[in-house]
Order: C-alpha cells, then sequence, then structure tokens
C-alpha cells in the first residue's frame, strides 16, 4: 500500500478532529473575545483547590474501589449477575440532579442512616461539603470504573489464561502475570475519565457542596455568567479548568503501558476463582457495592411512582424530544470516536488523542454559552437548540468513547492489521468484516453511554431552548422550580427510565454481535 494511500484513508479522521478541535476552541474564543483582561480574587483561587481536591479524591476512590469489584464480576459465576453488571450502568446514567435526590434519601438529614443513627443514640451526620461530593461522585463514577475495567478483565485471551493454568500459577503469579499487565493498560485512563468528570460536575456541587467554601470552578463559571455576566472571568476560569484536564490526559498518557498480550482466537475463557478467604471477599466486595447503588435508586422510584399515573402535558412531548437528540448524539459520537481511535491505532496520532481528550477539559455550560455568542448575530439561539445541544452533546460524550474504544482498537491493529493490508481489504469490506465484529462490544457499550448522557443533559439545553424545544431534564428542572414535587419525580423516574433503556438497548446489542 503505498504512502498517499495511507494518508487518504486517514484524511477523514483528520478532518474530522480538525473540526472537533474547532467545535471546542471556537466557544472558548467567544466567550474570552468580550473581556480583555482576567484578574482572579481569593475565592476564584479557592475554587481551583477545592476543584482539583475533591476530583483527586473521588477519582482515586472511584478507580480503587471498581478494582476488586470489576474482579469479582470476572472471575465469579452466580444468579443474577448479569442483572448486576447492567445495574452497574445505572447511577452514571441517572442525571445528576436525580441521583443527589436519591443520595440524599439516604444519607441526607431525613435519610435512612441519620433516622438509623437517631433511633440507636447516635448523633447524625452531614452529607453537605467536601464528603458529601466524594460521595455523590463515587457513587456515579464507581459503577462507570468498574464496567471500564471489567472489560480490561474480558480482553485477556484465553489462551493465556488457558498456559497460567497449565503452568499452575497461584492467584498471586495470575495477578502479577495477566492481571497487572492489563491494569496497567487500563487503569490511567480510567482514572482521567472520571477525574475530569469531576473537575467539571456542576449538579453535585450545587446542591451538596456546603456553601463559598465548597464551590468549584464550574460552579464559579455559572455564577459568572449567570448572576454576573462577566464573560472575561468566566474564560479566564475555563481555561484554568482546561490546563487542569489537560495536565490529567498528558498524566494518563505517560502512565499508560500496553499490555502486550498478543493475539487471541476469541474463545471465552474466565480467571480461575480461588476459594477460601477470597471467595468471601468477592461476596463482600459485590454485596456492599450492591447495596450502596440500590438504596438511593430504590429511593428516587418511591419518589417517583405516585406522580406516573398524572404526568404533566408537557412531559410526553419532551420525552420524545430528549430521545431524538439522545439517539443522534449516539449515532454520531460513536461514528467520530471509532474513526479517531483507528487513527491513533495506526499512526499514534497525537493529534486524534488530543482532539478526542479536549473536550473533556471544558463542559457543556462553557461550550454552551460561546456557541449562543456566536450564533447570536446570526439567528435566533431558540431555533438552533436541539441541533446545538445534539453538536454539544457529542462533543462532551465523544471522549469517553474514544477511551474505550483506543485500547481495543489498538490491540485490533496490532493483531490483524497487517494481514488486512496484505489482504488489501480496505473501505468497507475492512471495516464490516474486521473492525464492527471485534470492536462490537465497546462500541455498544460507549453508544449506550453516549445516548445515556444526552438524555439526561441539561446545561445547555437551558441556555437555548423555549417552551417548543425543552428536553426532558428541563421540564424536571421546571417543575422542580414550581415546587411540584411529585410531578417532578414522577417526570425524573420516566427520565431515567428512558436512559437506562437506551444504555441497555445499545450495550445488549453491541454484545449480541460480538457472540
Amino acid at each position: 500500500m503505498s504512502r498517499a494511500r495511507f494518508r487518504r484513508r486517514d484524511l477523514p479522521a483528520l478532518l474530522l478532529a480538525g473540526l472537533l478541535l474547532a467545535l471546542v476552541l471556537a466557544p472558548l474564543l467567544a466567550v474570552g473575545w468580550r473581556g480583555a483582561g482576567v484578574s482572579f480574587g481569593p475565592a476564584d483561587w479557592a475554587a481551583v483547590r477545592f476543584s482539583a481536591t475533591q476530583a483527586l479524591l473521588s477519582s482515586l476512590f472511584s478507580t480503587l474501589l471498581a478494582i476488586p469489584v470489576a474482579r469479582a464480576l470476572a472471575r465469579r459465576r452466580f444468579p443474577g449477575r448479569t442483572a448486576l453488571i447492567a445495574l452497574m450502568g445505572a447511577p452514571f446514567l441517572l442525571p445528576a440532579v436525580v441521583a443527589v435526590l436519591g443520595l440524599l434519601a439516604v444519607f441526607g438529614r431525613a435519610g435512612i442512616l441519620n433516622q438509623t443513627l437517631i433511633a440507636l443514640g447516635l448523633p447524625p451526620v452531614s452529607i453537605y461539603g467536601l464528603h458529601g461530593v466524594v460521595l455523590a461522585h463515587v457513587f456515579l463514577n464507581l459503577p462507570l470504573a468498574t464496567r471500564m475495567i471489567l472489560q480490561g478483565w474480558q480482553s485477556i485471551p484465553a489462551e493465556r489464561i488457558r498456559l497460567a493454568q497449565s503452568l499452575g500459577f497461584t492467584p498471586r503469579e495470575t495477578f502479577r502475570h495477566l492481571e497487572a499487565p492489563m491494569l496497567r493498560e487500563v487503569l490511567p485512563g480510567v482514572a482521567l475519565i472520571v477525574l475530569v468528570i469531576c473537575l467539571t460536575s456542576f449538579a453535585v456541587v450545587l446542591t451538596l457542596g456546603g456553601g463559598p467554601a465548597a464551590t468549584t470552578i464550574e460552579l464559579a463559571i455559572y455564577q459568572a455568567v449567570r448572576f454576573e455576566f462577566d464573560l472575561s472571568r468566566a474564560a479566564g476560569l475555563a481555561g484554568v479548568q482546561l490546563a487542569l484536564g489537560g495536565l490529567a490526559a498528558l498524566a494518563a498518557w505517560v502512565l499508560a503501558r500496553p499490555a502486550g498480550f498478543g493475539a487471541g482466537l476469541d474463545r471465552a475463557l474466565r480467571l480461575e476463582a480461588p476459594p477460601g478467604w477470597r471467595h468471601g471477599l468477592d461476596v463482600l466486595a459485590l454485596s456492599l457495592t450492591a447495596l450502596f447503588l440500590v438504596l438511593p435508586l430504590f429511593a428516587v422510584v418511591l419518589r417517583g411512582l405516585p406522580g406516573l399515573a398524572d404526568l404533566p402535558a408537557p412531559v410526553l412531548p419532551a420525552a420524545a424530544r430528549s430521545v431524538s437528540v439522545a439517539l443522534a448524539s449516539a449515532l454520531l459520537a460513536t461514528t467520530a470516536a471509532l474513526s479517531l481511535a483507528l487513527l491513533a491505532a495506526r499512526r499514534q496520532s497525537l493529534w486524534a488523542e488530543a482532539a478526542a481528550t479536549l473536550p473533556l477539559a471544558t463542559s457543556g455550560l462553557v461550550l454552551g454559552t460561546g456557541l449562543f455568542l456566536l450564533i447570536q448575530p446570526f439567528a435566533p439561539p431558540m431555533v438552533l437548540a436541539l441541533p446545538v445541544t445534539v453538536l454539544v452533546n457529542v462533543a462532551l460524550s465523544l471522549p469517553y468513547l474514544f477511551r474505550i474504544l483506543l485500547p481495543e482498537a489498538r490491540a485490533l491493529h496490532a493483531d490483524h492489521g497487517r494481514l488486512a493490508d496484505s489482504l488489501d481489504l480496505q473501505g468497507w469490506p475492512r471495516l464490516r468484516w474486521l473492525v464492527l465484529p471485534r470492536l462490537a462490544r465497546p462500541l455498544g457499550f460507549g453508544a449506550g453511554i453516549a445516548a445515556a448522557l444526552s438524555m439526561g443533559d441539561l446545561g445547555v439545553i437551558a441556555l437555548f431552548a423555549g417552551e417548543r424545544q425543552a428536553t426532558l431534564p428541563l421540564v424536571v428542572s421546571q417543575l422542580a422550580g414550581a415546587y411540584r414535587t411529585e410531578a417532578a419525580a414522577a417526570a425524573a423516574l420516566v427520565l431515567v427510565a428512558l436512559s437506562f433503556a437506551l444504555f441497555w438497548a445499545c450495550d445488549a446489542g453491541g454484545r449480541r454481535a460480538a457472540s
């Protein structure tokens, strides 16, 4: 294959990377253009310190706690295992406000935990402040980290596992030669995703932050835009957020190392499940995680069930708009992530990795504000509310899909790339017969995440939409703001059900295509 042909094959993905960079950088420049200089006060630097602290702690706890849970799921078979794996997607798929309501029902002042402590004569605990923010972020991101690490365990070739068994590896030797290399490759990307999710957290900190002493960069940007209309300060804070996300991405890139397992024949074989005290630890990890996830979700269901019989009129049209936006966002984000991941796998392209990672360092609120300023001179932003929401959702969900696909795309290229090139398998045949079948599982998982994240997005649509463009998260927010608690809870339950249904459909479709 000639060098010119090689470049022509890469050209669409390179153009896509350029468009993605423009989509992220242009709104930031539009916001910064409104102010000539930025001067940060003590409150701004306190927000930067709190953002970094809570994000680091949240990422550390979420990633470390996910390891024993993913390991137990990888090597144990038990009734309800499939349902538990599906449950792992639920908290991350919940809109943040709905998740916080569930946590408050369990850990809040009138929650189950404090009521139990009071009944036992013990003092109640407060969920507000740094520990509450970290708790909420672990609840939202532990399942995502578990699913991503579980993908790594499932990617260990069966031939390596069979060889380890034939050599009589002990559990310690199995961890050293099989599990540790996989974790060394997977964990930096997982920690990066969780870290930047927590850096850009808004609803969680707004609800559980506990006042000015617990304000993040994202919340400070919101206050600067919404209440003060200080676009220069907002742009400066967005730049700091971008720098923190860039440092996190650089650290993950330096720390990640290929596992080096080589090619396998796709035969399914799980690691041997050791008995004794290790079995007890696996049971304990799975039981505590399931309890931690189920209680808040159950509280959300109980709050929403009474109002389902009398849903407000705007709920169903808003739900239809949300599903349409979610499906369009998932399709575009999956296509873009696959193109960039294949480019990065073929050429080790830093350009593709930078373009796919950069959106993690910003937020929907910042991008939405910048796009509002760019669109306003030419057309009413309300008219383009839904298309702009799709674009921003694609940009914000693409990094997750890229990080999920990249290890698998690199393994695919290393194991089968030369053979496919020697057979002149290019274009649609290569995609149809090689890429899609082998990447079906992560593609389905990533598409489900993109669809669910788009279903729960509130920041962008709140800046653009009128009544005819309102999506379901905006309707939930409006009902809650009007103190229609039961109606808001019922609409939130519909939102949760649709988000989880979209995720399940995409994830199950990917697993079915891979089998």
